[in-house]
C-alpha cells in the first residue's frame, strides 16, 4: 500500500519532469498524509495541467462526502463499483520523490524511506473522482494504485504503489485509452529502487520537515 510519501523537490524539476508550466509557488512536503491534499497532472484536453485533489477517493455517486480510499488495487480497479468510472476516464500522476512503509507488527514498527536508485523524482499511477454535494459544491479526490511489492519492497509490505515511467505518462493520462494501461501496472523494477530505515519523526502526520528522512540511529539488518 502507500499511506504517506515525500514531494520535496524544485518547480524547475517539475516542470521539466511533467512537461508543464506556470507552476505556482509551493513547499517541500516530506510526509504528506492522506485527507490532505495532493498535487496532481491531468490530461486537460490533450494538454498537462497542474492540479490539486484531496488524497482520498470520495465516489460520484456517495451520498455523502467522507474520508475517502488512498488506494486502489490495480488487480480490481477496473471492475469496483467505487474506482471503475475514474479508472476508465480520469486516471492522474501524483509527482513525488519517494513514500514511507512501516515494517514489523505489533506496537514496535521500522518506518523507511523508498526511493528511486538515483534520488530522481517520479510519478505514482492515480486516478481521481469528482464529488458534487446536495448545494452544489464541488471536491476533488484521488488515490493510489497499488500492485504486488517487487523483490526489493517485500520484506517490508506484500503491496506497493504502481511507479510508471516517464514515456508512459501520455499514455497513462489519455482518456481514449483505458483499454491499453494494464501493462502498466506492475511493480516497478526492484534494482532501481532502494530504501533504508528513518527516525520515528515521520510517523506524525503534524510533522513535514526534512527531519522525516533523517536516517534512524540504528539500522535494521533487512536486505534491502
Amino acid at each position: 500500500m502507500c499511506g504517506r510519501f515525500s514531494l520535496a523537490v524544485t518547480l524547475a524539476a517539475i516542470e521539466e519532469q511533467f512537461g508543464v508550466e506556470g507552476i505556482p509557488q509551493i513547499a517541500s512536503r516530506y510526509n504528506i498524509a492522506p485527507s490532505q491534499p495532493v498535487l496532481a497532472v491531468v490530461n486537460d484536453q490533450g494538454s498537462r495541467r497542474l492540479t490539486h485533489f484531496g488524497w482520498g477517493l470520495v465516489p460520484s455517486w456517495s451520498k455523502a462526502f467522507k474520508a475517502g480510499l488512498i488506494n486502489a488495487r490495480s488487480e480490481t480497479v477496473a471492475e469496483k463499483p467505487s474506482f471503475r468510472a475514474a479508472f476508465k476516464r480520469r486516471r492522474c500522476l501524483l509527482p513525488t520523490d519517494g513514500f514511507y512503509e512501516w515494517q514489523g507488527t505489533g506496537k514496535t514498527k521500522q518506518p523507511y524511506f523508498i526511493h528511486l536508485a538515483e534520488h530522481q523524482m517520479f510519478a505514482f499511477a492515480g486516478i481521481w473522482e469528482r464529488w458534487q454535494g446536495s448545494d452544489g459544491s464541488e471536491l476533488d479526490t484521488c488515490a493510489i494504485l497499488t500492485t504486488s511489492a517487487n523483490e526489493m519492497m517485500r520484506p517490508l509490505h506484500e503491496r506497493m504503489p504502481v511507479i510508471l515511467d516517464a514515456a508512459d505518462y501520455d499514455l497513462w493520462l489519455d482518456p481514449e485509452e483505458d483499454a491499453s494501461v494494464g501493462h502498466l501496472l506492475q511493480a516497478y523494477p526492484a534494482e532501481q529502487m532502494t530504501a533504508y530505515p528513518v527516525g520515528t519523526w515521520v510517523n506524525s502526520p503534524k510533522h513535514e520537515d526534512p527531519h522525516c528522512q533523517d536516517p534512524a540511529p540504528e539500522v535494521l539488518d533487512l536486505d534491502l
